[in-house]
């Protein structure tokens, strides 16, 4: 893994959408694997002014979200759908057709998981997946105890996960039950994998990926399988890891280090 340590919120996530741009200026047909939460909120915005003060096309993307709440509309203000197209795909020049978010009803999730599985196998993969990382250790819906080989299913949310997203609800109640996801399996198959993670209320999760064993128990500890994964942290994020003093040694002020000829 490599770690970087921002001084603020705002510095990460603003790095965080940086890498996001230049994987698209280096591929304009790029793969996003894209994610969603209060976390990327602020990112979107980023991405989104830097790609207008760049002058840099979407009209080659294509992305698949990571999850959407199952048994709503997609057109509910509370989806994904709806959250994606107010935080990014309504501004920028995205084809919107290229853009996915995993059904959010049918007849059976199963047949809907199946089918969204094909869609990412069909254009070849993610190139770059963006993920959040939830208190609980949890990336997309893959709650703890998720097998670290999943493909995308249907998930229970926790109860902490549903006071989570209370926000976008009128009520608690309102909030759904199930998920659709994409897996951790699905997660640990593109080939590059960003993780965001700020404030002091996801350090403890952050510690577990980084520091911790891999266990199901947090789902995001798999991360440490992947061959390329960039964590990108705030200094309150940051304050358990025991190794913190190396990573910001190797990484000072979270900036990419070159390795100069010897």
């Amino acid at each position: 893994m490599k770690v970087l340590i921002f001084e603020t919120e705002e510095d990460a996530k603003r790095d965080a959408a940086g890498r996001l741009l230049r994987q698209i200026q280096l591929s304009p047909t790029s793969v996003l694997g894209l994610a969603t939460g209060g976390t990327m909120e602020a990112v979107y915005a980023h991405l989104i002014q830097m790609t207008l003060h760049q002058s840099v096309s979407w009209s080659g993307v294509t992305t698949f979200n990571l999850d959407e709440y199952w048994g709503i509309p997609s057109d509910s203000p509370a989806s994904y759908r709806t959250y994606m197209n107010a935080h990014l795909f309504d501004h920028v020049d995205i084809t919107r057709s290229s853009t996915h978010v995993p059904a959010s009803n049918g007849r059976d999730p199963r047949d809907a998981a199946q089918a969204y599985e094909d869609a990412i196998s069909a254009v070849g993969g993610i190139d770059l997946q963006l993920l959040g990382i939830g208190k609980n250790g949890h990336i997309g819906f893959n709650e703890p105890t998720s097998s670290l080989s999943s493909t995308t299913r249907i998930k229970t949310l926790t109860d902490d996960t549903r006071r989570a997203n209370r926000r976008y609800f009128d009520r608690l109640e309102d909030v759904p039950k199930y998920a659709l996801t994409v897996g951790i399996g699905t997660i640990l198959s593109s080939n590059e994998c960003l993780i965001v993670g700020t404030g002091p209320e996801k350090a403890a999760a952050v510690k577990s990926m980084i520091e911790g064993p891999v266990s199901a128990v947090c789902p995001a500890s798999a991360l440490q399988m992947h061959r390329n994964v960039t964590v990108v942290i705030d200094e309150q994020a940051a304050q358990d890891l025991e190794l913190m003093d190396y990573y910001q040694h190797v990484h000072p002020a979270g900036q990419e280090v070159e390795i100069s000829d010897v």
